[in-house]
């Protein structure tokens, strides 16, 4: 019996290691629930959102939870745009 490989390290994805949730905690913390409604059109983020309906939502839909994830990624290049711009200044 072999003993089984671990995962092959990703120090350079974003997303390795963070859960849905963070991801979504984030967003929330960014653009509001209001700004992620318009961003990503799904009606958890529009009507009566909350964290756990959200993730219901996100874990049974792929291309949403692409979308999400797709969006947090942006979140993280415009961040990182934003303290280039005001390191250069």
């Amino acid at each position: 019996m072999s003993t089984p490989t671990p995962p092959p390290a990703q120090p350079r994805n974003p997303l390795h290691g963070k859960t849905l949730e963070a991801i979504l905690n984030e967003l929330v913390a960014h653009y509001g629930w209001e700004g992620l409604a318009q961003r990503v059109a799904l009606r958890c983020f529009s009507n009566q959102p909350s964290i756990s309906s959200s993730l219901k939502v996100l874990r049974k839909t792929p291309w949403a939870r692409e979308k999400v994830e797709s969006l947090y990624l942006f979140m993280l290049r415009e961040q990182r745009r934003g303290g280039l711009q005001r390191a250069a200044r």
